[in-house]
C-alpha cells in the first residue's frame, strides 16, 4: 500500500512516476488473489487515493480500484467533485469506472493497458469524450502500458492453468 504517500507534498511529477505507484496497487491485489488492477488520485500534486479491485474480498462487484479510489478521494477533499483531479489506473476502465469518473468530474485520465475486451475509454467505447455528455475527460494512454499488462496476462495465465488441474 502506498498511504504513507498521502502527505508527501511533491512537485509535479511524470506520468511514469505516478502510474508506478498505481502498479504497486495492482501488486497488492494480486498478492491478495484479486484481478491486478491499481488506481491512484492525485490532486494539487499529491496522491489523495489509492486502491485495488476487491470484488472478491469484499464480494461486491462494483470494488473495482478506480471505484474505491474516487470513494476515498471525495472524502479527503470534502466534494464529491473531483475536479482538477488526475487519476492514474493500470487498465483501461470498464463501462461502470468510466461513468463514475465523469460523475466525479474527474479532470484527467491517465491509464495504462488497453482492455479489448471492456475497455469503455478508447478500445470499446469512448466515454470519456462523447460530446453528448456535460463532461468530458483529458486522456493520457498507454503510459507503462507494457509492465501494467504484463502482470494481467501472468494473472490469467495462472487463473487458467490452475484451472486445467
Amino acid at each position: 500500500m502506498i498511504y504513507e504517500s498521502f502527505d508527501d507534498e511533491v512537485e509535479s511529477l511524470p506520468d511514469e512516476h505516478y502510474m508506478r505507484l498505481a502498479m504497486q496497487q495492482a501488486q497488492a491485489a494480486l498478492e491478495v488473489d484479486e484481478v491486478p488492477v491499481g488506481a491512484i488520485i492525485v490532486w494539487q500534486n499529491r496522491v489523495i487515493a489509492a486502491a485495488h479491485n476487491q470484488r472478491e474480498q469484499l464480494n461486491d462487484p462494483t470494488a473495482h480500484a478506480e471505484i474505491l479510489a474516487i470513494t476515498q478521494a471525495t472524502q479527503i477533499v470534502n466534494d464529491w467533485r473531483l475536479e482538477n483531479c488526475t487519476m492514474y489506473v493500470t487498465l483501461e476502465p470498464c463501462l461502470m469506472c468510466a461513468g463514475a469518473i465523469l460523475q466525479a468530474r474527474i479532470s484527467r485520465l491517465v491509464f495504462g493497458a488497453r482492455d479489448a475486451k471492456a475497455g469503455a475509454v478508447e478500445s470499446l467505447y469512448q466515454v470519456l469524450q462523447d460530446p453528448r455528455l456535460n463532461h468530458r475527460v483529458e486522456i493520457t494512454s498507454g503510459v507503462l502500458s507494457e509492465p501494467c499488462g504484463q502482470i494481467l496476462t501472468r494473472f490469467f495465465q495462472e487463473k487458467r492453468r490452475m484451472g486445467k488441474k
